[in-house]
């Protein structure tokens, strides 16, 4: 089922929006590399490139989610049906949705404009036919295209194995690498790289993936005690477990924001007229400093993920609540008080390990820059496509361990059953 739900996705990004000159955009979009719509371009798997009806991809959701979880800080309403259990989780998705309609609706308004705008290096329009019937055309198919693309994210999740919304990102990431390795064995080919340099890069991929794989499953576990309690003739808790706080709480978000603010610049500057450039030399000064392999740029991206990986786990993760549900059970950490001093400890150890995963995850959003611009590697390795793919490869294989192993208790019970009968 997933196989099947994950080939129509992949499918979907090969069937054009129509009114596109297709040749014109693709030559467009050469010329893109860096920006803001390559950033797209890549979560979307090229469907934004072919200008598919999947173009907007899944990202209009993941927006919508972040935007609801960050909401749930400041409105108190959502924050009461986040606490509510699987009745308040279905009606945040069901909020998820609307929000994800409403963005892909001003998302595809926006690039129906921009691509009316738009022309290829020999001057040719991307647009066929300009005005109100192409752009309405263009919002009601991109934005009925993510919400086919949200349903089967879900699909995937509950008929599948996986979670399917990352499982449609990780599609359209991995979809570019056959195309890499082709190039990469073409230039060796025609003696461009030689030898040691693919061991190199190989070596160099190998320790990062492992490296990556360490870091994502490295948590700092605290211990939590609970006392014992009599209730009847039975003696519950008492047992000893830990509190696990994971390295890098945040995930991909960071990236994923710190890519979007820098690449801003870079977009707009491309739909800006050539005589405002010419007559602010200030302004290409700017935008050239930000491009990808610039000292600002790599700066301002570390500073970025950093500060983002902070603010991220500090809305998703609230030690005061987990120090509150802690306390309510019984449990404490040993040698810290329950309530206020167990929430400032939890705060602490958080703020310490959340430094080292906010560096590590700068370390590989860099790396990609620095095998490009100095080291001239042919293809795009690592930054936030690499957290994504190895991040969503360890989720769905410890859920097929976890199916598989259902299935192999749920073999040994029904074998069990049966020779219990036949020994009646």
């Amino acid at each position: 089922m997933t196989f099947l739900l994950l080939t129509v996705y992949r499918i979907g990004v090969h069937v054009p929006t129509p009114g596109i000159d297709g040749t014109a955009l693709a030559a467009f979009f050469a010329r893109s590399k860096g920006t803001l719509l390559g950033l797209m371009d890549m979560f979307s798997g090229g469907a934004l490139q072919n200008l598919s009806v999947f173009a907007l991809g899944i990202m209009p959701y993941i927006s919508a989610s972040i935007i609801i979880q960050l909401l749930t800080v400041v409105i108190p309403y959502l924050e009461k049906l986040k606490k509510e259990g699987e009745a308040g989780r279905k009606k945040i998705t069901q909020y998820t949705r609307y929000g994800t309609v409403v963005l892909s609706v001003i998302q595809g308004f926006g690039i129906s404009v921009g691509l009316e705008k738009m022309a290829g290096p020999s001057g040719a329009p991307v647009v066929l036919a300009p005005g109100w019937a192409f752009r309405l055309m263009t919002i009601i198919t991109l934005t009925a295209g993510t919400a086919f693309l949200m349903w089967l994210g879900e699909q995937i999740t509950e008929r599948g194995i996986g979670n399917g919304i990352s499982l449609i990102i990780f599609a359209g990431i991995v979809a570019r690498l056959p195309a890499a390795t082709l190039n990469t064995v073409r230039l060796m080919q025609t003696g461009e790289m030689g030898p040691v340099t693919i061991l190199f890069v190989v070596a160099l991929m190998v320790a990062v993936v492992g490296g990556i794989i360490y870091m994502e499953r490295s948590q700092r576990r605290i211990p939590v005690q609970y006392p014992k309690r009599v209730v009847g003739r039975k003696m519950y808790g008492g047992q000893s477990t830990h509190l696990p706080l994971k390295v890098n709480t945040a995930g991909v978000i960071p990236p994923i924001f710190a890519s979007s603010i820098l690449m801003f610049p870079l977009t707009i500057a491309q739909f800006m007229p050539k005589n405002i450039l010419e007559s602010y030399p200030w302004i290409e000064t700017i935008i050239q400093s930000l491009n990808p392999g610039q000292m600002a740029y790599n700066v301002f991206y570390i500073g970025f993920i950093i500060f983002f990986c902070y603010f991220y786990t500090a809305v998703t993760f609230n030690p005061i609540d987990v120090a509150d549900n802690m306390k309510k059970q019984g449990g404490y950490i040993p040698g810290i008080r329950p309530g206020k001093k167990t929430a400032e400890y939890i705060d602490w150890v958080l703020t310490r390990i959340t430094f080292v995963g906010a560096i590590y995850v700068a370390a590989v959003c860099v790396l990609p820059t620095i095998l490009i611009y100095k080291f001239n590697i042919p293809f795009y390795f690592g930054g936030t496509a690499l957290l994504i793919v190895v991040g969503v490869a360890l989720d769905t294989v410890g859920q097929i361990e976890s199916h598989m192993l259902v299935r192999h208790y749920d073999g040994f019970l029904s074998q069990g059953r049966i020779g219990g009968r036949g020994r009646r």
